[in-house]
């Protein structure tokens, strides 16, 4: 690869069979992992160089919760930001292969933000129904500048969603949210990442659930690498809802959701029974964190370990630290925590958490005193 290039490196895939060698660009999803995704020769590679994302070390993290190690799976390095792109990749490929006339969704914020920039890629028309005044600015900036069509709607998320799927049963018209069963086939590839990093999968992995696909989605991917004989184990998987969007905790639907984390601002997610599965199939757990802890999960993560997300993000940390408290994890636990989106989705947030102080005389000495040096 040449030293001018920006694309990573590839790492060799679990499933690749030696297609890709180390060194080689990254590909893409489909390309990495083409036999274990429902695609044929016929599914057009609707592509942004999507996957690959970081897994890094978090020591001071992995230290407050008294476990062996902490690692953070940074989705906020995809093309829109998010983890979301995972998924979208697959469902507007198969959505241009079937010769649609446009994708649909509802979205809370990074939905919109990957459908958009994906349906431009395959030149499809977007169309986007957002509860108003329940999205951040910054996603809601991306899914317009892609020219997605957007219509708020005076209601929430989960009524959005209602109305999506009923628009989706015109013909040429596909629904991308998480109950298009594709968009989990391709969200499954980060627990592939995982495993292929680490060599086996952690023993513990934290999530945000909101919508609940993700969680269903990296529980699948884990047993698939398992039954591959790819991971030796399977993790306990342990999901973290928001505390006023909590609905799978609560056990009855939110009818109006609450919390800074819009991005899990959902009262009756989709995947409910599959994240339900996840749970007791390893042996896991569903929690709810308040909204006081995920703001200091978020400042947390960005002051100690450098990685700046978006609030609905932290709930994955929050969740562990709020394990460690009741006694889910342990000293010898392996721990992945899923980081959603990158901060700056949510710019509002973040200029909410911080103060900058008042201007003074441009003077080395007084500009030291200030800085404390």
């Amino acid at each position: 690869m040449s030293p001018s290039s920006t694309k990573p490196p590839f790492r060799k895939g679990a499933f690749g069979k030696g297609a890709f060698m180390k060194g080689d660009r990254w590909p893409g999803l489909i390309e990495a992992y083409r036999e274990h995704l429902p695609v044929s020769d016929a599914t057009p590679v609707i592509t942004l160089l999507e996957g690959n994302t970081p897994l890094i070390e978090a020591p001071r993290i992995a230290a407050r919760a008294g476990v062996a190690r902490v690692l953070l799976k940074v989705e906020g390095s995809n093309p829109t930001g998010s983890f979301k792109d995972r998924g979208m990749k697959l469902a507007v490929s198969k959505a241009a292969e079937a010769d649609a006339k446009a994708v649909i969704c509802a979205s809370t914020g990074n939905t919109s933000a990957s459908a958009a920039a994906y349906a431009a890629r395959a030149g499809i028309i977007c169309a986007v129904v957002i509860p108003a005044g329940q999205i951040a600015l910054g996603k809601l900036a991306q899914a317009l500048i892609h020219g997605a069509r957007v219509v708020p709607v005076t209601d929430t998320f989960d009524v959005a969603l209602d109305v999506v799927r009923e628009i989706g049963e015109q013909p040429g018209v596909v629904v991308v949210n998480s109950v298009n069963p594709v968009r989990i086939e391709g969200q499954k590839t980060a627990a592939f990442e995982i495993v292929e990093t680490l060599g086996d999968a952690p023993t513990v992995h934290c999530i945000p659930v909101g919508n609940a696909g993700n969680i269903t989605a990296y529980w699948r991917g884990y047993r698939e690498f398992a039954d591959a004989g790819r991971a030796k184990r399977r993790p306990r998987m342990l999901g973290w809802q928001a505390a006023g969007a909590a609905p799978i905790v609560r056990g009855e639907r939110v009818l109006h959701p609450e919390t800074i984390a819009t991005a899990i601002q959902i009262g009756n997610p989709a995947s409910w029974q599959q994240a339900l599965d996840a749970r007791d199939e390893s042996d896991g757990h569903i929690g709810a964190v308040t909204d006081g802890e995920i703001l200091d999960a978020y400042r947390l993560l960005a002051a100690v370990e450098g990685v700046f997300v978006e609030p609905a993000s932290a709930a994955s940390v929050a969740g562990l630290l709020r394990a460690a408290t009741e006694g889910l994890v342990a000293s010898d636990d392996v721990v992945v925590c899923t980081l959603t989106g990158h901060g700056l989705k949510d710019p509002e947030r973040a200029i909410d958490q911080v103060e900058v102080g008042e201007p003074i005389a441009a003077v080395a000495s007084d500009v030291a005193a200030a800085i404390g040096l």
